[in-house]
């Protein structure tokens, strides 16, 4: 089965390699964005309620009789939002967001007719672990979007090959900026999870990929000296922001204490655009007049019945959007396992551990 699922996991075309994504002047006013509007959210507190979500958004399940908690995926990876729901959310980086050349580069990756841009967003840290052993991107479906739908679920559904028919069509742009040395790169699997993986290695600045990453399983590689990658004092509620006294550096507090000075030349900035793709003028009517949507009853419904149908027993909860014990079973049933394979240069989680 595993295998199955897995080979269904596949963007729709090799991801395209883009150099110089922003001009000088944007990465400017990004970056002024980014000092201005802060502190910034851990990535973890801003998208999961509990551990299991977590686990359910990775690839791999917990081994048997580990409980896992929020403290087992702790790292210093911050979020923010340059647009949200089809909106620039800051006027001075409206040509960023509504970009003619993305538009066209996501449009040529499909071979579709139309795109529209939905939505920005950074992610930006100091020198920082990786305990990913890979992930998927929150994949969207007619009906089904982070607007009414955690990540978990997304993409849960699709691992399990079951919704296929009401996948949105998906491109990203995402570009990195940092000149670090020592790790940092990205590492993706285009032919699924258990064939040979490919990767982008650091310093990258100003380098991007056009690519589909709800289909493609890819992971951030841990980066900057191993000494710094964990914080103490790292917490659930820990932010990142301009540090008020260096120009053009930054900082990581908890409960307003700094626990961390990052300079510059250490902190890693990636960029996501992402666009909603239409094939044609049918497909762009379909989505925009909600005629073939899913709701969440159609969704358990199809989960639930086809799990029974694999010989599966439980018991139907009464909240499965937020019941840890379903979320786990539907984790061990339609999880692929982490990848079979990694760089040399960039091991997965369980061989740093091993090392």
């Amino acid at each position: 089965m595993a295998r199955d699922l897995a080979s269904a996991i596949r963007p729709v075309a090799e991801p395209r390699i883009v150099d110089g994504a922003y001009s000088a002047d944007q990465h400017r006013r990004m970056v002024d964005v980014v000092r201005r509007e802060g502190p910034w959210q851990l990535i973890l507190a801003q998208h999961f309620a509990s551990a299991e979500e977590v686990i359910a958004t990775m690839s791999g399940a917990m081994p048997e009789g580990v409980v896992p908690t929020f403290d087992m995926f702790l790292t210093p990876n911050f979020r923010g939002y340059f647009a949200k729901y089809g909106t620039c959310l800051y006027p001075e980086l409206e040509d960023c967001f509504h970009n003619s050349e993305f538009l066209a580069l996501a449009r040529s990756y499909w071979k579709a007719d139309y795109a529209r841009p939905d939505n920005m967003l950074f992610n930006i840290q100091g020198p920082s672990h990786s305990h990913d052993p890979a992930h998927l991107d929150a994949t969207q479906f007619r009906g089904i979007s982070q607007k009414n739908t955690p990540i978990w679920l997304m993409n849960t559904m699709t691992k399990s090959g079951l919704f296929q028919h009401w996948l949105m069509k998906k491109a990203q742009v995402i570009a990195w900026f940092y000149k670090g040395t020592i790790g940092g790169g990205f590492t993706y699997w285009p032919e699924g999870p258990l064939a040979e993986p490919k990767r982008l290695a650091a310093p990258m600045w100003n380098r991007a990929v056009v690519v589909q990453n709800e289909m493609m399983y890819h992971r951030g590689e841990a980066n900057g000296p191993v000494d710094q990658r964990m914080p103490e004092g790292l917490a659930f509620n820990s932010l990142f922001a301009a540090d008020p006294a260096v120009a053009d550096g930054w900082q990581i507090t908890t409960d307003g204490e700094v626990i961390q000075k990052i300079p510059a030349g250490e902190m890693r900035f990636l960029v996501h655009w992402g666009a909603e793709i239409y094939s044609d003028l049918d497909e762009l009517r379909m989505v925009m007049e909600h005629s073939d949507d899913l709701t969440h009853d159609q969704v358990f419904d199809m989960f639930i019945k086809d799990m029974v149908d694999r010989g599966h027993r439980f018991e139907v909860p009464t909240d499965p959007l937020h019941d840890r014990a379903f979320i786990k079973l539907l984790t061990s049933v339609y999880d692929l396992g982490t990848p079979r394979i990694y760089p040399l240069e960039a091991p997965g989680p369980h061989q740093q551990l091993a090392a």
